[in-house]
């Protein structure tokens, strides 16, 4: 049988997001994040992370950073029983690299994490901080929420006004999901 995902973003979303975060130093854990990865994953999802890092393409920090930071992250959720099944970055940044299909909204990171991990999307969860984080799960079948840390509580009224719900934090949006007992 066909496993669900939870597809989260990363800045905004289980880190706060500080502005193209490239110093492994300046990561600051939203709280409660490794506890809702955590219930997530014991409710039978798989955990990937779905990340635009546009400040690769713009020069602003490299790869070397961005793996610093990613692996710091890692290792935090790790320490805390929290761990991520596979990341999909999208380095580019239509200004400068052009369009592609892996930044977000796109849906190539979500239909090779289908792909590879013979995932249900019917039954996957998106989660994040921007609508574009969201989208992907009206394209693919799927649930979606928006939360209000990061740049959340700027969209909020758009993606109601969309149909998503949306909860004060990743915990809360967790809550949202698992306990509607009508979806899974």
């Amino acid at each position: 049988m066909k496993r669900p995902a939870a597809f989260l973003d990363r800045d905004g979303t289980i880190v706060t997001d500080s502005g193209f975060l490239r110093d492994p130093d300046a990561i600051e854990m939203i709280p409660g994040a490794p506890e809702a990865l955590i219930r997530l994953r014991s409710a039978g999802f798989l955990i990937i992370l779905v990340t635009n890092q546009s400040g690769i393409a713009r020069g602003i920090f490299d790869w070397n950073a961005y793996r610093a930071v990613a692996a710091a992250i890692e290792r935090r959720l790790d320490q805390a029983g929290a761990r991520i099944d596979a990341t999909y970055v999208c380095p580019h940044h239509p200004s400068v690299s052009g369009p592609c299909d892996c930044r977000k909204p796109g849906l190539a990171s979500y239909q090779d994490a289908a792909r590879r991990f013979d995932l249900d999307l019917s039954r996957s969860v998106w989660i994040g901080d921007r609508p574009t984080d969201l989208e992907p799960a009206r394209a693919l079948g799927g649930r979606a929420v928006l939360v209000e840390t990061g740049e959340g509580h700027r969209h909020r009224d758009e993606v109601r006004a969309a149909g998503f719900p949306v909860a004060a934090d990743l915990g809360a949006a967790v809550a949202l999901l698992l306990d509607d007992r009508g979806l899974y």
